[in-house]
């Protein structure tokens, strides 16, 4: 418990700075939206009296003190351009994006937990080179350039996958998977690989243990091995590297949502950026930054669960 009241109190912490910066941030902003709601050929007088209805026209730190307050009351204010509770606009996208970010994790996690198990158990081997090879290729390449790639090869060129749009899942199953694998796999192809290098580098220290020495001697056969005493004492460096790119993933549904027409938080986002609407853009970031902290609150949590010596460590050092 005393665990877990020190990591609240430091994410808490990590909140608050978030909300500061992201509306310092937000204000510094060129543009002025009171000028794009009232139009181009509108007088100063209009703006003024639109800025003056929006409370712009109050000092920052003041219209910072409402909008945290607001915060964390559940009150996260009111789009300045269609008025919809930002919200209960947020809550309805973030299920799409959610699901797109799941969907590419767990792709990436199919690629790197095989690879980085043949890479361990055969280091600087062909298929190790090989593997390897691939996956500095993948890394290379942004998340939005093969977007488009997968687009134009299994989109355009076969007709296997739509290129855009999305269908929510009461549409069935498959209808709701098909226009999300493109996007999901463009996220997954950069993240498979530091989950793979990471576990490759754990595994060949794991196998070099005396239990696993023991376990040979016994018979045991090279995957059980692998799967059943190498692979959970090497994944706690992934674990860890997990949470992280939470952070990865939130800024890739941001351009991949966009490329792929998917209605999620990041589409959302990238418009309040072009209409000026600081308040939907201030909940954006700060929704992402509470999804950030929770993630890897919980794999913190996971991770002193798995091994005790991290919680009984941390608690010693205060």
């Amino acid at each position: 418990m005393r665990y877990l009241l020190r990591r609240v109190q430091r994410l808490a912490i990590v909140l608050a700075a978030v909300t500061l910066v992201t509306f310092l941030l937000v204000n510094v902003l060129p543009g002025d939206v009171a000028y794009e709601m009232a139009g181009i050929n509108s007088s100063e007088e209009e703006v003024q009296e639109i800025r003056e209805d929006l409370g712009l026209n109050r000092p920052v730190l003041v219209r910072y003190w409402d909008w945290v307050t607001g915060v964390f009351t559940g009150d996260w204010g009111q789009s300045f351009v269609n008025k919809e509770d930002v919200w209960e606009t947020i809550v309805h996208r973030f299920p799409v994006s959610f699901e797109l970010m799941l969907l590419a994790q767990l792709m990436a996690l199919a690629m790197a937990v095989p690879a980085g198990m043949i890479c361990a158990f055969r280091p600087d081997s062909t298929a190790d080179k090989i593997i390897g090879g691939i996956a500095f290729a993948s890394v290379s390449m942004p998340s939005f350039m093969s977007g488009i790639l997968l687009i134009y090869f299994f989109s355009l060129n076969l007709g296997w996958l739509p290129a855009t749009g999305y269908e929510p899942l009461s549409e069935g199953l498959w209808a709701n998977l098909k226009p999300m694998l493109l996007p999901a796999l463009s996220l997954a192809l950069v993240e498979w690989t530091i989950l793979m290098r990471t576990l490759r580098a754990e595994m060949i220290s794991v196998l070099q243990e005396d239990y696993i020495s023991l376990a040979r001697a016994k018979g045991m056969s090279n995957f059980r091995i692998l799967l059943g005493h190498a692979l959970r004492p090497s994944s706690f460096t992934m674990l860890t590297i997990l949470g992280l790119q939470v952070a990865r993933l939130l800024g890739g549904t941001v351009i991949i949502e966009q490329i792929f027409g998917i209605p999620g938080i990041g589409r959302l986002l990238i418009h309040a950026v072009f209409t000026r609407d600081y308040i939907v853009i201030q909940g954006c970031v700060t929704f992402f930054a509470l999804v950030f902290v929770a993630a890897n609150f919980l794999v913190d949590v996971a991770y002193a669960w798995l091994d005790p010596r991290v919680r009984n460590e941390r608690l010693s050092h205060g």
